[in-house]
């Protein structure tokens, strides 16, 4: 069965690092990540911060939650104002910048932060808890991606992409994490942006991989789906569409849908995107 169906670029516009798809009002969302924008799939400029941008979700009183530059804010819907929450890395001892970021079903916002260069271990996992207390949840991360969730809360992927590894999570109602597992391990790419369909499957793009992964619940690989470009990053599913962010950042001689973001026909149903707040 054809899961997919054929790839086509959004737009003529070419991104360095695309990352961040989000099902949004009927359509999608993304980032350019270094250069700080978040961008509708219509093209439009949603906001364009003066820092890396690197994923938002939603907010149930409007706007966007946002792992951003040193930490976390909320953006407005109008894109114009910009709350800082926190600085995350003020104490930082090697220069780092925050990465992927979702809400989960129970109104949480989980969000990584990872080195510039080479500095492994020094990357963490922090969680947004629905009154804007802020827990610092996992540490010795690398590059974490992710985090995806099951539909119910309880399950949480998280990607460790320097490592090839995909770690499975229990979530315990308060939101503590327990019993990880190896999920899925990856010999020749990097696991990065990653969704979780109406099935309960989780999806991940491959970054240097030219394909996404579809897994089962138990962590059996059940398919491949090539992407005509090296470096997906991350993956929306909505309204029968679905979008792959990609990237050129690092690629010498970028092909000619490299940094594109790419839709397909889908026959896979996603699941709602969650909000923070509730």
């Amino acid at each position: 069965m054809t899961l997919v169906g054929e790839w086509a670029p959004l737009s003529d516009a070419r991104y360095e690092l695309g990352e961040g798809a989000r099902a949004s009002d009927g359509g999608f969302v993304f980032v350019d990540l270094l250069a700080g924008a978040l961008i509708a799939d219509d093209g439009s400029m949603l906001h364009n911060l003066d820092v890396p941008l690197g994923a938002v979700a939603p907010r149930t009183d409007g706007g966007w939650i946002a792992a951003a530059g040193n930490g976390i804010a909320f953006l407005d819907r109008s894109g114009g104002e910009i709350e800082w929450v926190a600085d995350l890395l003020v104490d930082a001892l090697v220069p780092m910048r925050m990465n992927d970021g979702v809400a989960d079903p129970h109104g949480r916002f989980w969000a990584g932060a990872m080195p510039y260069g080479d500095h492994p271990g020094t990357g963490f996992l922090v969680r947004v808890d629905v009154d804007g207390s802020i827990r610092r949840v996992l540490d010795g991360l690398t590059i974490p991606n992710g985090p995806a969730f099951s539909a119910d809360g309880s399950v949480m992927y998280l990607a460790e992409s320097s490592a090839g590894l995909i770690t499975r999570y229990d979530v315990a109602d308060n939101g503590h994490l327990l019993a990880p597992t190896v999920f899925a391990e990856v010999g020749d790419a990097s696991p990065d942006g990653m969704t979780v369909d109406a099935d309960g499957y989780l999806w991940s793009a491959l970054w240097g991989g030219h394909r996404l992964h579809r897994y089962a619940p138990d962590g059996g690989l059940e398919e491949i789906v090539p992407v005509p470009a090296a470096q997906p990053t991350s993956i929306a599913l909505a309204s029968g569409r679905i979008l792959v962010t990609t990237a050129t950042t690092g690629l010498d001689a970028p092909g000619p849908w490299d940094g594109a973001t790419l839709v397909a026909s889908t026959t896979v149903a996603g699941v709602p995107t969650a909000m923070f707040g509730g």
